[in-house]
């Protein structure tokens, strides 16, 4: 029985939040985002985080379904990046580790698509599990049944 504990998987979510970032940034343009980022640290709330994201979500709202499909597409894109992170780090030119990345980004969107979420679905999810510390929890106990 492998076991998933939830620390792993904030930790874990962070590194892969970081990764879906540079994709993100890839996809979306920086001017867009920043016209909707609040001026004051007191204005940061779980709407303001999701927001820029393209709606507003309430963790209650996201289905059973929706979140079986997160984790279907999550544990498809940790299993790509595990695949590429040496091809990645073995990268000798700064162009070939870009080309390899932007591989890597096509790749995991087709994970996700083929999951029956949408990009900006997998992303919002994946957002909420880091902010909302109950719904990181609901997924994290979906994510180690479906690891068992």
């Amino acid at each position: 029985m492998l076991a998933f504990p939830i620390q792993f998987f904030h930790c874990f979510i962070k590194t892969l939040w970081a990764c879906f970032l540079v994709l993100l940034i890839w996809l979306v343009p920086l001017s867009s985002i920043a016209a909707e980022l609040p001026t004051s640290t007191n204005q940061i709330n779980i709407e303001t985080e999701t927001s820029w994201l393209g709606q507003n979500l309430d963790t209650d709202d996201i289905s059973a379904e929706k979140i079986s499909q997160f984790v279907q597409a999550y544990l498809q894109v940790l299993s790509l990046i595990e695949q590429r992170e040496n091809e990645l780090q073995g990268a000798e030119l700064e162009s070939e580790s870009q080309q390899i990345q932007q591989e890597i980004e096509a790749q995991a969107v087709e994970l996700i698509q083929a999951s029956g979420l949408t990009l900006q679905e997998y992303l919002q999810i994946l957002s909420l599990t880091n902010i909302v510390p109950e719904f990181g929890e609901r997924v994290a106990a979906q994510l180690q049944e479906a690891s068992n």
